[in-house]
């Protein structure tokens, strides 16, 4: 029997970040700046980790107020009609250098199964004011044509504008609940 602990994610020290290709030559880095997540993980027993996450879409930022308007607008995430992103595992492997976690991630209201492969998962520490804390690394790649959002131009010279393919990251400071 598991005896998982309680996390939940402090977001003023975690980041939700993504990249993907531009005009076929540099890759765009954004984030979302406000997310909730909770994490139910009992390190004797990974495969029982349960995890769940929310990101308000609006809080998009890649330091570029138009790029952000355009990426919250129908012809991308369309936050108006789809404000959250959502995120809840529904399974969870030991891998060589941590945990891939499965689960359900819904975005622009399309749900799809991805695999976060989540690595560099601290010891449990302390903080100055007696939280416990724990942090982890994650990533995955997604299509985001698979989620519905297929807006793009032709370039002159060949190519796209926008890849398809989109890296996410997300660096999680969780703080243990009694």
């Amino acid at each position: 029997m598991s005896s998982a602990t309680r996390y939940v994610l402090d977001a003023s020290h975690s980041r939700v970040g993504f990249s993907v290709r531009h005009m076929m030559i540099t890759n765009v880095r954004g984030e979302f700046r406000s997310a909730t997540g909770e994490v139910a993980f009992d390190a004797a027993a990974p495969a029982d980790t349960r995890i769940t996450g929310t990101i308000e879409v609006a809080s998009i930022n890649t330091r570029e107020e138009k790029r952000d308007a355009h990426l919250r607008s129908a012809d991308f995430f369309d936050a108006e009609q789809f404000p959250q992103l959502t995120f809840a595992s529904t399974g969870v492997k030991a891998s060589a250098d941590g945990l891939d976690v499965t689960g359900d991630l819904t975005i622009h209201g399309v749900t799809r199964s991805v695999v976060l492969h989540v690595t560099e998962i601290t010891p449990e520490h302390t903080d100055p004011w007696g939280n416990r804390r724990i942090g982890a690394l994650a990533r995955t790649q997604i299509k985001r044509s698979e989620f519905g959002m297929t807006w793009n131009a032709a370039l002159e010279a060949g190519g796209i504008l926008v890849a398809d393919d989109v890296k996410i990251e997300i660096e999680a400071q969780l703080i243990r609940q009694a």
